[in-house]
């Protein structure tokens, strides 16, 4: 299942700080499972962008690599939130001394400053567009011209809300007027189209809505958005993660909050109600029974009914799929798991072998477009403490059949057929599962917002050959009409399909650690050397510039004066390249993706929270600098 963006930060932070630290969010949330498969991975949930300083390094030996410290962790086996005061908060003067007089950042980490320091741009001209004329009379949009044309020249103020810009970064490269509101900058101001307010009070954020919600009342944002706003003109406000506290800000403030309303998003959340919908558009799911639960003995006794077999997968509405979904052959599993299904609405469905398929859509008054499909990276321990959690994805020609994808693609527009009659608009993922040993299609489940896929969906070759996906979602939220011909848009996407290659990976803190960040590799584009070192290449706006496999663009999530855990997420790196493959029957990383992921890993340096620091001499894979 896709994680969305913001997803990718949110996740329990240690009850560590100081004055300076970056706040954390308390629960980890899907944005993340990304990004939301992520609150950060909103999650994954959503703690991503802190900015760096970069530096120049004062060394051009191609040959040195990064070095690593040795970690002692704190000598109580007690979990972060239960450290007591005096191991969890250390002194904040005394920890700035033990950085600058300990550690050595083992890598630059920004651009360098003086004649020779290249100019980070966008490379774009939407955001540079003379705007149109205010008495402009906008008439219906018929065709792709129209609608890039529309977007070049808007002088509504657009706003993404975020704990990271990571969904849909780039977007401000078709769209003029469309800015970035994120708690973290890492690209420490350098970014023209990311706002980052300078006064943020520390406290430990719960969920990507608290974020938001935060941000949306934070006065230097209120300040940025109705800088030289036009008398009548309405600020347009979209994010992942909403409530109705959400709307009641936005209604007050006199911002258009364009997505479907949170009430009906989410009812649709529901993984009961999703069924159900599947059910009426004659959308296949696996084979399943809804029930309530109750006791093994009633379990049983309905898997029977419904000829499920014996090994059964039972879920539960609501939450993200890795922590919502139990697998249970006897009673054993179910005394395991009972707690939390028992007077639950459940989904009992039959265990199938099955390839987890995500794909992104927008519900427009002209039909539903559909996205490219692309698997996920999940469980892989190189990535992620969790098992089972959302890691990332790839998008590549032979991710569906072409039998595969024209029945996903059905699917996906009934779904989104159903969905008009429940109010529903604009921006949705599906999660579509293949059973690889019937070949059938199935409905996974339903997610009714931005995903973590989005990065992805917004380069692939149908994005440039037309718009990126999500402006459909802002023309039906715009002023303005259209009509399109959803059918030749969505035979040109399919013909594109096998196009583009591209991957995402989230990078999670994997050992037991609390550490407090002193270096963190920068944001921007990397590139494999002739030795096979990961070199920083140049400050990058995002990953639309990439050209091949050797190739990576590393947003940077956590940066130095932040702590890390076991389940932080370091950062999210996206290269055009496969990064895992079928070996053995079973899905593994490739040798490549764990070389990126080593040498990012190796960027990362800290000072451990209530230990003595230890210095490990001996050299590790890390980043180089060309300058």
């Amino acid at each position: 299942m896709a994680t969305t963006a913001a997803s990718v930060a949110s996740a329990p932070a240690p009850a560590v700080k100081t004055a300076e630290a970056a706040p954390k969010t308390t629960a980890e949330q899907k944005p993340a499972q990304a990004a939301e498969k992520p609150l950060a991975a909103n999650a994954l949930p959503t703690s991503k962008d802190t900015g760096n300083t970069e530096a120049k390094t004062a060394s051009k030996d191609e040959s040195a690599i990064a070095t690593t410290t040795a970690r002692t962790i704190p000598a109580t086996n007690a979990t972060p939130a239960a450290k007591t005061a005096t191991e969890a908060r250390p002194d904040s003067a005394a920890t700035a001394a033990q950085v600058a007089a300990h550690v050595a950042d083992p890598m630059p980490r920004a651009t360098p400053t003086g004649p020779e320091a290249p100019e980070a741009t966008i490379g774009t001209d939407a955001a540079f567009a003379s705007t149109v004329p205010c008495d402009t009379v906008l008439h219906t949009l018929r065709n792709i011209s129209e609608v890039r044309h529309f977007f070049r020249t808007n002088d509504v103020p657009i706003f993404f809300f975020g704990a990271t810009p990571f969904n849909l970064l780039g977007l401000d490269r078709w769209v003029r007027n469309f800015t970035y509101i994120s708690y973290y900058d890492a690209w420490d101001g350098a970014h023209p189209r990311v706002f980052t307010p300078v006064h943020k009070p520390y406290r430990e954020f719960g969920s990507g809505e608290e974020i938001n919600n935060c941000l949306l009342l934070n006065a230097e944002v209120r300040a940025r958005m109705t800088k030289d706003l036009r008398p009548g003109v309405r600020p347009k406000v979209a994010m992942v993660f909403f409530d109705e506290e959400t709307e009641q800000i936005c209604d007050e403030l006199g911002y258009d909050l364009i997505l479907p309303p949170a009430e009906l998003r989410s009812r649709l959340d529901s993984k009961i109600v999703t069924t159900r919908l599947g059910n009426e558009a004659g959308v296949p799911s696996v084979p399943n029974v809804l029930t309530k639960g109750s006791d093994w003995k009633a379990l049983r006794s309905a898997a029977d009914k419904a000829g499920l077999g014996e090994q059964l997968v039972v879920q539960t509405p609501y939450g993200d799929s890795g922590k919502t979904t139990f697998f249970i052959n006897n009673e054993a599993d179910w005394d395991k798991h009972s707690a939390e299904i028992i007077d639950e609405e459940i989904k009992v469905m039959r265990r199938i072998n099955n390839l987890p398929v995500a794909v992104e859509a927008v519900l427009t008054r002209s039909g539903t477009l559909v996205g490219p499909f692309l698997t996920e990276l999940a469980g892989h321990n190189d990535l992620t403490p969790y098992k089972g959690g959302w890691c990332g994805n790839e998008m590549h020609p032979d991710v569906l059949t072409d039998r595969q994808r024209a029945l996903a693609t059905d699917l996906v527009k009934r779904m989104g057929d159903r969905l008009d009659k429940e109010g529903y608009r604009g921006f949705f993922e599906v999660d579509v599962l293949v059973d690889t040993d019937t070949d059938e299609v199935y409905l996974g489940e339903l997610n009714p917002r931005i995903s973590g896929a989005s990065a992805i969906t917004n380069v692939t070759a149908g994005a440039y050959a037309d718009v990126p996906l999500f402006l459909f979602h802002l023309l039906e939220y715009m002023d303005v009409e259209f009509e399109l011909d959803v059918d030749e848009i969505n035979a040109r996407w399919e013909a594109l399909s096998g196009a583009d290659v591209w991957s995402q990976m989230i990078i999670k803190e994997t050992s037991e650690t609390v550490e407090l960040l002193t270096a963190t590799p920068a944001t921007g584009q990397y590139y494999l050397d002739a030795n096979g070192a990961l070199v920083f290449s140049r400050p990058a706006m995002d990953w639309h510039m990439l050209q091949n496999e050797s190739e990576a663009f590393f947003l940077r999530i956590y940066g130095p004066g932040d702590y890390r855990w076991k389940g932080a997420d370091l950062g999210i790196l996206v290269t055009k390249g496969r990064l895992q493959l079928e070996r053995n029957g079973s899905t593994q990383l490739t040798i490549r993706a764990k070389h990126f992921i080593d040498s990012i890993r190796a960027g990362f340096t800290g000072l451990p929270v209530g230990g003595e620091l230890q210095l490990d001499a001996t050299a590790g894979i890390g980043v180089k600098t060309q300058w």
